[in-house]
């Protein structure tokens, strides 16, 4: 039970020392994700759609 202890007390201590992210941050580098999430997926569905209408065009 003392190793129990001993670790939480050194996970409360080393969790003392994070720097944890800003708010602004956080939400600045979410919406660069999101946004590039949508890009992606416009992109890959336009592709999908021109390589449908090739392949249906070719057989």
């Amino acid at each position: 039970m003392i190793k129990v202890s001993e670790f939480y007390n050194e996970v409360k201590e080393e969790l003392k020392k994070v720097v944890w992210a800003t708010k602004e941050s956080t939400v600045g580098t979410t919406a660069v994700v999101i946004t590039i999430c949508v890009v992606l997926a416009i992109f890959m569905g336009v592709v999908d759609f021109g390589l449908a209408k090739l392949t249906s065009f070719l057989y």
